[in-house]
Formats: structure tokens, sequence, C-alpha cells
């Protein structure tokens, strides 16, 4: 739904009539509901992962109504985890809502301040840099990235975080060599005989080759895991496909040849 200028003030308002509505529904469930009654932080870890991973699939779709649907699950999260921490006498909401606006305030004195940041990666290096200093040096550039991040996205937050810093190339070009170099190097661990293949040292040289790939399609302006999940989706789609039709035609998978299944394959792919 879009507004326009003259009723955002009446929005404003439906909008914080509707967060008050969800902490007294919230209120009321964790009162009255068995369940809600029962959670923990750690139990609803693993439901918030979830939610975000919804989340996720949704954005890639592009189905603006299960955004919606995931956003206000999420919301419920935060709103949950905001209970129970008034609950411990540790934080309520209003405690979470005022951190975050301090802290946004704080990181954008380009803003609420008198520092020039003329472009998105100026930023992004001085968002970087108040962050260190807010630890006290206690925190690297690099510890703000999470330990349990899938290794696709941590290595981009990892990149996107040196460059912050100022550690990164200065071309795309030179990625690209970068890229090719990883590749000879994965190369050069293989042998006509597959048995003198040192598997470890394979490893590591094709997680420097996909590092670097995802550290190039960053300077073209790819997000890797998109592409990734895209790719991902359309194998599914096309592999859906042969192995529907191979069944109306009577085959199975497991006992038709490659030669045929790549026909129902690039078929799929014509669709």
């Amino acid at each position: 739904m879009i507004y326009n200028d003259l009723n955002k003030s009446e929005r404003r308002k439906e909008m914080l009539s509707a967060f008050d509505k969800l902490l007294t529904i919230m209120d009321e469930l964790r009162e009255k509901c068995p369940w809600d009654k029962k959670q923990t932080t750690e139990s609803l870890r693993y439901l918030t992962i979830e939610e975000t991973f919804e989340l996720s699939d949704a954005i890639v779709e592009k189905n603006n109504d299960e955004i919606k649907k995931e956003l206000g699950d999420i919301l419920l999260h935060i709103v949950f985890y905001a209970r129970i921490g008034s609950e411990e006498n540790n934080f309520d909401i209003a405690d979470v809502i005022n951190s975050l606006c301090e802290k946004l305030i704080r990181r954008h004195p380009h803003i609420y301040g008198d520092v020039n940041a003329e472009n998105e990666e100026e930023v992004k290096k001085n968002w970087e840099q108040i962050k260190i200093k807010e630890s006290n040096g206690e925190k690297t550039v690099l510890s703000g990235v999470p330990k349990s991040l899938p290794a696709l996205v941590k290595a981009m937050r990892i990149q996107e975080k040196a460059r912050g810093a100022g550690f990164d190339w200065e071309k795309k070009e030179q990625v690209w060599e970068k890229v090719e170099e990883e590749m000879n190097e994965f190369k050069a661990e293989f042998n006509v005989n597959e048995e003198k293949i040192e598997k470890e040292r394979a490893e590591n040289e094709f997680g420097d080759l996909l590092f670097s790939l995802i550290n190039y399609a960053r300077f073209l302006d790819i997000n890797a895991e998109d592409a990734l999940e895209k790719t991902n989706k359309k194998f599914i789609k096309r592999f859906n496909y042969l192995e529907a039709e191979s069944k109306k035609d009577g085959k199975e998978l497991g006992k038709m040849s490659l030669a045929e299944m790549d026909k129902y394959w690039e078929a799929a792919k014509r669709l």
C-alpha cells in the first residue's frame, strides 16, 4: 500500500498503534498460552534462523506477500526476545529500540554530525572505523562477522569489511588475474594418476578459487549468494521436469542413460 505526503502523519499513528497492539498480544500470549509461556531465548534461536531463511527465499522469489508475512514473523521474534529480556530484568523493547537509534545516529556522522561522506564506500569505511572505536580496540575489523554464517555469505561479508578498512583491489582486472592464478594452482594439484591427488591441498586451493570468484563477483556488483541460489532453483526446476516427464513416458531415472536424461534436460531448458 502506497501513501502520499498528505496522510503520512495519520499513517504514522496507525503504525504506532499497530506496534502497540503487537506488544499487547505478546504480553497476553506470554501470560496465557502454554507454548509461548514455555519458550526461552535458546528455544527461539533455531526458529529465528528458520524464519530468516524463509524471508531470504521470499526475497529471492520477489514475492511481496511472502516478504510481508516473513517480516512479521521476524518482528514477532524480536518482540518475543524483548519480552523475555524484560522478565529477566535485562532489557525491554524500548531499550532495544533506543539502543538501535543511538547506534544509527552515532554511526552516521555524515547525517547527524560534521563528517563528510560523498559516496557509499566512504560511508562503509566510516562505519567500520566507528565500530572499532566503540569497542575500545577490543574488536578487530573482521570480528563482527558471525562465525555461524554460511561459508559463502561469510566470504562476502569478510571481503566487504576488509574493503571498508581500505584493504581491497583497485581494479576488477586485478581480481580476475587472481581468479586465473587460483584456477591454475587448483589444476596443478591434479595428476593423471588420481591416487597422487592430495585431497587437503586440493581442497585448500578450491577454497581459494571460490573466494577469488566471490571477490570478482563483488567487483561486478553481483551478489554471489543470490546468483548461486538462482542457479540452485533453476537446476531444481529443470530436474523436476526431467523426473516428471520421464515418469510420464514410463521411464525410471536410475535406469536411464545420461543421453536419454539429457534430452529431457534440454527440453526443460527450452521451456
